[in-house]
């Protein structure tokens, strides 16, 4: 029920929950209830939200109770043992001899802002119906924030070609939004920008990179599964999945 408090550190007040449509599967029907903590957390709070399968969305978190699925899990890279498949490692190359990596504050700006909606339009993720985001609609849900985070940009001659909003924990990163230019489809700028944050991860000696949810039966959404070893949690309990 929308309004409850829960008795958590910090404390966090449930805003939204009922069932509504699935964005990730049609046809099925989900369950995402928005929580506001009452206050900002620390990195270890971050650690302890994303252990428990929680992502973020602007200045609140959510984790699926879904009444009849269970196809969302969530995934996070162990960062030390990680291995780069033969064709992570092209993209690894083809974007280092190509992309210059910066990481800053998050930024809103009318690039970011074009960026984002040519993203949005070349993978089709703006066919929902709804109006294309504004400034004010990036700002609330990558600026603001409950948790401490940052920027990586991806600069393909001089020029922003790519974003990935990524949050800090104490132990983890986790990668909250990538979006690129679909000029650069070439430069595979999506498995790129993983790759990038997990080699951050192993510079800032962490343990995770939490790339959200991994959902087979979405393409769009599957891609994930390939980066391994990596764990999943299912059933409320991480499993450990590598190449065999």
């Amino acid at each position: 029920m929308a309004g409850r408090i829960l008795a958590v550190t910090p404390p966090e007040i449930v805003v939204h929950d009922q069932e509504e449509p699935c964005l990730y599967l049609p046809g099925r029907r989900a369950r995402q209830p928005l929580r506001l903590p009452l206050r900002r957390l620390t990195p270890a709070e971050l650690d302890g939200r994303l252990e428990a399968g929680d992502r973020r969305a602007g200045t609140l978190l959510y984790n699926q109770d879904c009444p009849a699925c269970a196809a969302c899990e969530p995934l996070r890279v162990d960062v030390r043992r990680f291995v780069p498949s033969r064709s992570q490692r092209r993209a690894q190359a083809k974007g280092d001899g190509a992309v210059t990596v910066e990481v800053g504050p998050i930024e809103v700006d009318g690039a970011r802002l074009a960026l984002y909606q040519a993203h949005q339009r070349g993978r089709g993720l703006d066919r929902d119906g709804r109006p294309p985001i504004d400034a004010a609609g990036y700002e609330s849900f990558f600026a603001m924030s409950c948790a401490g985070g940052f920027e990586v940009r991806y600069l393909v001659g001089g020029r922003l070609a790519g974003v990935a909003v990524t949050d800090r924990g104490q132990r983890a990163l986790s990668a909250v939004y990538t979006f690129w230019d679909p000029a650069h489809a070439a430069l595979s700028l999506g498995t790129y920008s993983i790759l990038a944050q997990i080699r951050l991860a192993r510079e800032l000696d962490l343990d995770w990179v939490y790339l959200g949810l991994a959902i087979r039966e979405n393409h769009s959404m599957a891609y994930k599964l390939a980066f391994m070893p990596h764990e999943r949690r299912i059933g409320g309990a991480w499993r450990r999945f590598a190449r065999t």
